[in-house]
């Protein structure tokens, strides 16, 4: 069973249904209490920052998270739910040195998408619509996918890794005026800063492979 975590933030019954198109069961979780059945358990997301985090915090799901990370268990996060994984972010932060303080379970920063490429030309931000992956190393989320891979993005931030030490290795970029982390796999956890759910053929494949890791 996979768990779709609820802490009202982003489209859930989409992304039940296209584990369900796959032939995988998922629920929605309203809380923590819900996760006695669930093998999986996924964190979408759609919005800012420091609102996730206190929603996460509100509803009791932070310690939840971090305990089922601990298990060993596979744990997918999906866009804002990629980000909340990180150290923290300057979306809402007093200043750049004072990021919002994430779950800390991977590390690196999310920070704002430059609204200029370094060749000068201007970039729509936030960045919506079909962009091509680039593969940095073999991970079993992507396996199988025909390339070139084209998946749906909708986010005005980005994650920037730690390079240094194995917590955060990335799986993929995107280019959108510099090339940005777009998946990253380390251990038993999985995310990606576009929509799988949203990516048609090549997204649904993508649930589907979380669904057999």
């Amino acid at each position: 069973m996979i768990g779709i975590i609820d802490y009202q933030m982003g489209n859930l019954r989409s992304v039940q249904k296209a584990f369900e198109r796959v032939g995988a069961d998922a629920a929605i979780l309203a809380g923590p209490g819900e996760m006695y059945s669930v093998d999986r358990l996924v964190l979408p997301g759609v919005g800012a920052f420091a609102d996730g985090m206190h929603y996460l915090r509100e509803r009791g799901w932070i310690d939840a998270i971090r305990a089922f990370v601990d298990s060993d268990r596979p744990f997918l996060g999906i866009c804002l739910g990629m980000q909340l994984l990180f150290s923290g972010s300057q979306e809402d932060a007093a200043s750049p040195d004072q990021p919002v303080p994430g779950l800390d379970l991977l590390a690196g920063q999310v920070v704002a998408i430059p609204g200029q490429a370094p060749d000068g030309s201007r970039l729509k931000v936030p960045h919506m619509g079909w962009n091509a992956l680039a593969w940095q190393r073999e991970d079993p989320l992507l396996a199988g996918l025909e390339s070139p891979v084209h998946v749906y993005f909708v986010h005005g931030y980005a994650v920037e890794p730690e390079t240094s030490g194995d917590r955060c290795p990335v799986s993929a970029t995107t280019d959108y005026g510099r090339p940005m982390c777009a998946s990253i796999w380390h251990e038993n956890i999985w995310a990606t800063q576009f929509h799988p759910e949203k990516s048609q053929r090549q997204g649904l494949a993508i649930l589907s492979n979380f669904a057999a890791v």
